[in-house]
């Protein structure tokens, strides 16, 4: 029945689009895609990193999700741990499993998110 993943999305608060382009563009590296015209007046933005499709849909009154989450893999679990710490992002480890190595970071509204690196074996 289900072919892949199309999108993720995660609910952001009101008025908080310039807020999310800067920690979703500026830190993790997605690009910012235009909404259809039909969809632009209910606030959020849509997102891409390659293989994935991230949409910021505004929830009001916002709640985060703080167990919810998306797990984005990355190249390079070290790498990232550097990205973060230099644009002053926390993050906290989690305990790895036997193909990968993850953290656990929060966007500015408090969401949860995962950083996940594959092992090869």
């Amino acid at each position: 029945m289900i072919l892949d993943l199309h999108h993720i999305q995660i609910a952001i608060p009101k008025d908080q689009e310039d807020t999310a382009r800067a920690f979703y563009g500026g830190i993790l590296g997605f690009l910012e895609v235009e909404k259809p015209p039909a969809l632009r007046g209910r606030g959020g933005l849509w997102l891409k990193a390659p293989h994935v499709q991230l949409h910021l849909g505004v929830e009001d009154p916002f709640r985060a999700a703080q167990k919810a989450h998306p797990g984005f893999r990355v190249v390079s679990l070290q790498a990232a741990m550097s990205h973060l710490e230099a644009s002053g992002i926390a993050y906290q480890f989690d305990i790895d499993l036997p193909d990968l190595r993850r953290i656990y970071i929060k966007d500015p509204f408090g969401n949860r998110i995962e950083l996940l690196e594959v092992i090869s074996s």
